[in-house]
């Protein structure tokens, strides 16, 4: 795993030998972040990373010009992991990493309280099995409500077989793509 364009391009990820993580492949990452890039949602972006492992989407965010990252990881181990991640790109002015579970945290705002201006939700498997209302994702969804700005966006990845719904509350899909095995939307804030 690799940081992939930006500042940082081809800097090599640290990675726990274990089984908690669900790594994104590269094709797939880069084929993410050309979306994004499309909708001109990283330069100078606010960014939150739930779930996020050893930090390849927040980092890669980083070295492509978003302003700063708040990190969120449930498992010190691999907390640990991604502090020498975030130290080894010289990262560190602009990451907090945050020892918590996101579903029940959500994405937190940054120290100054501004909310996010995109948020990247990438839970385990077995939480991608459902998605509907009363899912822990729609669970989250109704979190961060409160801590993305307004037409801020969500990128939500599940399993091909269980893709997102069009709407959870404030938030609607404003982009659906499937790649291998995998389903990614961007759903958008409502609001001005």
């Amino acid at each position: 795993m690799r940081i992939i364009a930006g500042t940082k391009r081809g800097m090599k990820l640290l990675v726990p030998e274990t089984r908690e993580t669900r790594p994104i492949t590269d094709r797939v990452k880069e084929s993410l972040f050309m979306v994004l890039h499309n909708y001109d949602l990283l330069a100078g972006a606010r960014v939150a990373d739930l779930f996020c492992g050893v930090g390849s989407l927040g980092l890669e965010a980083i070295s492509r010009g978003a302003a700063s990252v708040t990190f969120v990881e449930k498992s010190a181990e691999i907390a640990a992991m991604l502090e020498k991640n975030i130290a080894k790109a010289g990262f560190g002015d602009r990451s907090r990493v945050v020892l918590a579970s996101a579903f029940r945290i959500g994405a937190p705002l940054s120290p100054g309280g501004e909310r996010n201006d995109l948020v990247f939700v990438d839970p385990p498997y077995a939480a991608t099995q459902k998605v509907g209302e009363g899912s822990s994702l729609a669970d989250l969804l109704k979190i961060l409500e409160d801590q993305v700005v307004p037409k801020g966006v969500v990128v939500v990845r599940t399993q091909r077989d269980t893709p997102p719904l069009d709407d959870y509350g404030s938030f609607h899909v404003v982009d659906r793509r499937e790649w291998g095995s995998m389903s990614v939307v961007l759903l958008q804030t409502s609001g001005s």
